[in-house]
């Protein structure tokens, strides 16, 4: 991807409906964004990264499914990646699924945004 990267974050009280992560699926796929969730327990947790664009759309489908108490706690905007330059090849148009908070935080640090998203979770304040 020549064009700069976009992420977004947002948290909900859960997501258990396998309905509505085929919908996410569908518009990973048609956004060609990259997205992770954690299914199962509290909280649910989706990332999405890819073109500013992509990132926008997805997120606007996200909202159209009217998530129990959703909250877009880091708006689609420039990714911020942490120094380590470490990073992930990711599938855009793929989503990906984890079952722990555990988990979702590996993938955030392979990803390269592990402090990013311990601030977006309200786990670490800002430095």
């Amino acid at each position: 991807m020549s064009h700069p990267l976009y992420n977004a974050l947002i948290r909900t009280h859960h997501i258990t409906s396998r309905k509505k992560v085929a919908k996410l699926k569908a518009a990973a796929s048609n956004c060609h964004v990259y997205a992770l969730l954690r299914y199962g327990g509290c909280p649910g947790i989706m990332y999405c990264q890819g073109s500013e664009t992509g990132v926008k759309d997805w997120v606007a489908n996200v909202q159209r499914l009217r998530y129990k108490d959703f909250q877009l706690v880091k708006k689609p905007s420039g990714k911020e990646a942490d120094d380590s330059g470490v990073e992930d090849r990711v599938a855009y148009g793929k989503l990906e699924e984890v079952e722990s908070v555990k988990g979702f935080g590996a993938r955030m640090e392979g990803l390269g945004v592990w402090r990013w998203w311990r601030k977006g979770m309200g786990y670490a304040g800002d430095d």
